[in-house]
Order: C-alpha cells, then sequence, then structure tokens
C-alpha cells in the first residue's frame, strides 16, 4: 500500500495526484437519501462492498440503519471481517474447499451467508461448516433475467432450498434476485419491464417454496437503477445498491422517470489529476489514465471544466481536448475526472481523499483493493 496522497487539513491544491478523491458533503447526501428512501418503503438496505471495498464506509452505512454489507469475493469479506463488520452475505456462489474454509474461519467471528445455484455447491459448504462446526446462512440464487448465476425459478429453486434445509450446519433464509443487466438499461420503462419479469421469477418461486412448506424470509437484490422498482414490488425486502454512494458517467447516460438524465443521487467520486503538460493550445495531457480510473464504461467526464474534454487514454496519461470556452490552463493545475465505472476505478487506489469545502477531512484505506479472490 502506497503512502496518502495528502494530509489531512491539506487544501485540494496539495494533494498529490493522481488522486481517489470524494466529496464528503456529496457522499453523506447520498447516503442518507437512500436510507431515508428504504425506510419509507418499509425494506432493508445492505449495500455492496464490492463497490467502496473500504470498511470505513461499511461502518458509516450501518450506523445509519444498513442490515450489513454485501460482497462477491472472500478477500472482500476478510477485509470487512477483520474492521469489525459483522453480517456479510457473498452475493456469489463459492466454489473450492479452500475459499470455503476461509469464509468458515471468518463465521467463526461474524454472521456469513452464501449464494447457491447447484446441489454440489450446497453439499460442499454443508461439508466444510460442519469440519469447522460452524453454520452459514444460505440464500438461492434464482435467474431472473441477468444470464449470469442463477438456478431456474420455480420448482428447480424449490428443490435446491429443500436441499439446503436438509444439509447440516446451513440455514435456508431466502431468495438472491439480482438482475444486474437492468441497472443501465436506457429509460424507466425498460427498465421496469425488466424488474417486472424478475418480480414474476421471484413470486413464482415463493408460490412453489410456500406450497413445499418452505419459509421464505428474505429476498435481496435491487441496484441503483432500478432500486425503486424492487422496493415497491411487494416481494423484494432487502436492496443490494452499490453505486448510489458515488455515482458515475455509466449512470448519468440513463434517463430518470422525466426523460431527462437520471440524478437520483450526486456525483461524489472524482479522479484529481494534474495537468502535466501543455504541449498545444488545443491540446493538455493529464497525469492519470487508465492506471487511475476505469474506461471500459467510456472516458470520464470533467467536473466543473466547461470546453474540456477527455479524448484519449493510456496507461499513465489522458488527453484533454481544450475548447474555444475552456478556461485557461496552466501546468500545475488540478482539475477533477467523474469516473465512467465507480467499481473498478476504486480497485485502482489505495486510498480514499475525503474532502469538505476544499480542504482535506479524512484519508480512509481501501483495504478491499485487489480482493479478486
Amino acid at each position: 500500500m502506497q503512502s496518502p496522497p495528502a494530509e489531512i487539513g491539506a487544501s485540494v491544491e496539495e494533494i498529490d495526484t493522481p488522486a481517489l478523491i470524494i466529496d464528503l458533503d456529496a457522499f453523506e447526501r447520498n447516503l442518507a437519501k437512500m436510507m431515508t428512501i428504504a425506510r419509507e418503503a418499509n425494506v432493508a438496505v445492505r449495500p455492496h462492498a464490492k463497490t467502496h471495498k473500504c470498511p470505513e464506509i461499511a461502518r458509516r452505512q450501518i450506523a445509519l440503519g444498513a442490515a450489513g454489507q454485501c460482497v462477491q469475493k472472500v478477500g472482500e469479506a476478510e477485509a470487512l471481517c477483520e474492521a469489525g463488520i459483522a453480517d456479510i452475505l457473498v452475493s456469489n456462489e463459492i466454489v473450492g474447499d479452500a475459499k470455503l474454509r476461509r469464509l468458515a474461519r471468518l463465521a467463526e467471528r461474524a454472521t456469513i451467508g452464501l449464494c447457491f445455484d447447484a446441489p454440489e455447491q450446497v453439499d460442499a459448504a454443508s461439508r466444510v461448516a460442519r469440519e469447522h462446526g460452524i453454520e452459514f446462512g444460505a440464500l438461492v440464487e434464482i435467474e431472473v433475467g441477468m444470464e449470469r448465476c442463477g438456478i431456474p425459478a420455480g420448482a428447480p429453486a424449490r428443490d435446491l432450498a429443500r436441499r439446503i434445509t436438509d444439509a447440516p450446519n446451513l440455514r435456508f433464509e431466502g431468495l438472491q434476485a439480482y438482475h444486474g443487466r437492468a441497472q443501465h438499461l436506457p429509460t424507466v420503462e425498460e427498465r421496469r419491464q425488466a424488474i417486472d419479469g424478475a418480480v414474476e421469477a421471484v413470486r413464482t418461486t415463493l408460490q412453489a417454496l410456500s406450497a413445499a412448506g418452505l419459509p421464505c424470509a428474505r429476498v435481496t437484490g435491487a441496484g441503483t437503477g432500478t432500486f425503486r422498482l424492487e422496493a415497491a414490488s411487494g416481494v423484494y425486502n432487502e436492496l443490494q445498491v452499490g453505486s448510489y454512494i458515488f455515482m458515475d458517467t455509466d449512470y448519468a447516460r440513463i434517463a430518470g422517470e422525466d426523460g431527462a438524465p437520471y440524478r437520483e443521487f450526486e456525483h461524489s467520486l472524482f479522479v484529481l489529476s494534474t495537468v502535466m503538460s501543455l504541449p498545444t493550445a488545443d491540446r493538455g495531457i493529464m497525469d492519470a489514465g487508465l492506471k487511475s480510473f476505469s474506461a471500459e464504461k467510456g472516458l470520464p467526464w470533467m467536473r466543473d471544466a466547461a470546453g474540456l474534454e477527455v479524448v484519449g487514454v493510456s496507461d499513465e496519461h489522458a488527453k484533454l481536448r481544450v475548447g474555444p470556452a475552456a478556461p485557461e490552463l496552466r501546468l500545475g493545475a488540478k482539475l477533477m475526472m467523474i469516473p465512467g465505472h465507480c467499481d473498478p476505478t476504486v480497485n485502482l487506489h489505495d486510498w480514499y481523499v475525503g474532502v469538505r469545502r476544499g480542504y482535506v477531512e479524512a484519508l480512509w484505506p481501501i483495504t478491499a483493493r485487489g480482493a479478486s479472490r
């Protein structure tokens, strides 16, 4: 881990770059808004730590009322558990005894839930849990349109739930029903149609479970682009939102209810970069490139910099087009960029630099950075 790029109390101009910045005011408004919406809808929130990878952010979410955290990788669960986060759902299938043993050790001091879509996974998790004398929570992941993991809804899901119920050291808790492909569909109507299909798959499965006498206490899923739809569905009772705390340009491209750009939450995550070269009047070069932000969802946008546009990126550089309306650039100027995709951008940094009113207020380590196993 590198040393922090700034000290508490430093001005933004003193931050070494590239640096990952959190606008603390916008970030805190995002946190509070999601919890208010969830309380009004009478659903729980279990934010996704794959977005932030940071125990300090997890603690702040839980302090506001979040039920716990989701993760995708065992390493993320380990980083959170080591920091005292006590309720973690691995919202992903886990295959292999080595990973299961790592989770079993975590379950000695935290509540650990796993997702399943095959009998072999159930049998392996039950065996490892029994060997370690612990219990895993267990959810059946159903296919709801994501076309990734997930067992078919209805009878197949019911049969897997029954196998979990009969398996030693596993506790059947409900359904994992996440439709990730729906999150960035361009219009509200497209997202609504997708979630309507997911809700139907959940209802079909709930009916099959009920007929078999298998209680289902929890239906969890949803994301930042569709969470209001799941919250209003009458079947989902837990929201696995992640990006709402930061936002990115990928979410800024989808439409809200009124057809205007989606602005449910504010941009609070930025990559701070320095103008390192001005080779021509219409071209500037920044010191942040693909090692500082993800570009698979598009190039970053400039924040509060009319006339400046990122038009190319390489490992260590971003190329700016300097238009007629752009402010006069100088070498050493610090500029904020909005990343295209927040999750993989976070994974490139060791520290968040929390800024309020132009000064550094917080430095938070991203302890689950690089947790790919």
